[in-house]
């Protein structure tokens, strides 16, 4: 692969907790191209999410290096880390994570105030009516069914036009129905923007549409697997 968007070099995550050091994540060496969509799978406790927040910069790597875009993730202070997500990175969890005290034109318009756009609530309200939710754009989050916050949840982290987009189980707190709009609006916003798609899921239908597919067991990779991506 020739300069890969992300690189991960041998890097662990261990964690000390009350039952002593827990290895999370061991010797995870690994390369996502531009403008490709890998889905990792895995059980529960397998990794698979914390590998994401190592990618995100979330979590500092316990050892090994983690590089986005040319960057060394793991040189970074939090301050830099925060600023290379603004600038570079969106991020969807899986339980939505909006302010509750801003209204869903708001929640989407901040990182783009962060970042300095003059005409972020413009670009808010457009990135909102990209999912469907324009005419919701003054409600606020309690307002919102799960489904509509995931909604707003996307538009927020698409709207800065990320080069990344990492998603962590973002169908895992809905329903079928709204699992499936999300998954096309995931998949729709990845096509639009030209994004590098990082997806953690337990769905088997959400993983199918990914160009790769990356199972974790145990803290390790245990298969890295190209697949046919979904007509």
């Amino acid at each position: 692969m020739t300069d890969p968007i992300l690189s991960l070099k041998d890097a662990s995550l261990s964690l000390n907790g009350n039952a002593g050091r827990v290895d999370i994540l061991k010797d995870i060496t690994l390369n996502v191209a531009k403008g490709e969509t890998l889905g990792m799978i895995g059980p529960s406790g397998s990794g698979k999410s914390s590998l994401l927040m190592l990618m995100g910069g979330l979590e500092q790597a316990t050892k090994g290096t983690i590089r986005a875009l040319g960057h060394d993730l793991t040189a970074m202070d939090e301050d830099a880390l925060a600023r290379f997500r603004r600038d570079h990175m969106g991020v969807v969890f899986q339980s939505f994570h909006l302010i509750p005290t801003m209204t869903a034109l708001e929640n989407v318009a901040t990182p783009l105030e962060l970042a300095g756009a003059p005409d972020a609530f413009d670009r808010a309200l457009a990135e909102l009516e990209t999912v469907g939710l324009g005419y919701r754009a003054g409600h606020y989050p309690a307002q919102l069914s799960g489904g509509e916050q995931q909604r707003v949840a996307l538009a927020r982290a698409s709207a800065p036009r990320p080069d990344i987009l990492l998603a962590d189980e973002p169908t895992g707190n809905l329903d079928e129905a709204n699992g499936a709009v999300i998954m096309d609006l995931l998949f729709g916003l990845r096509d639009r923007n030209g994004a590098t798609l990082v997806l953690v899921t337990h769905a088997s239908e959400l993983a199918a549409r990914c160009d790769r597919i990356v199972r974790l067991r145990d803290g390790y990779i245990a298969t890295d697997s190209l697949q046919k991506a979904a007509e």
